[in-house]
């Protein structure tokens, strides 16, 4: 692995971890809002999906018909954003502008599956996360200009 290996991988952590708190900022900053903007119902917490970056290189021979892997993944990517499935959260408010008029559900207001403790706790994990991305890039531009003033003392 080259060291511009190393600094890409940390990168990409940086920039998909980034995107995370992002997503993660506007699901607390949506957690009581109850008409998104088509006003076709409240706001549906996001869901950031990652997945590696796997440019495997493969070395084929006949002695190991079905190919060699070589080296490690390159990365991580932010393949899609989507809207999390559980159910909404009902809260008993008739006075609420958004209330439901009739049915079994009179008087309660459709309230975003936004549940702040666990919106908390996956920044905080986002963040450890950008940090040990962001010591692996610092790492690897040590090494890199270590190994610059080795060549020029020599």
């Amino acid at each position: 692995m080259s060291m511009f290996s190393a600094m890409n991988i940390g990168a990409s952590g940086l920039s998909a971890q980034r995107m995370k708190l992002d997503v993660i900022s506007n699901n607390i900053a949506n957690a009581t809002t109850t008409r998104n903007a088509q006003g076709d119902g409240p706001f549906r917490r996001d869901r950031v999906v990652m997945e590696p970056i796997n440019q495997r290189s493969v070395w084929r021979s006949p002695i190991a018909p079905n190919g060699i892997e070589t080296g490690p993944g390159t990365g991580v990517k932010v393949t899609r954003i989507e809207k999390d499935t559980r159910p909404l959260r009902l809260v008993y408010d008739p006075s609420h502008p958004d209330a439901i008029a009739i049915g079994p559900k009179k008087g309660y207001v459709e309230m975003p599956n936004v549940n702040i403790v666990e919106e908390i706790t996956d920044m905080i994990a986002a963040s450890r996360s950008y940090e040990a991305n962001l010591q692996v890039v610092m790492g690897a531009r040590q090494m890199f200009n270590r190994a610059l003033e080795i060549s020029r003392a020599v």
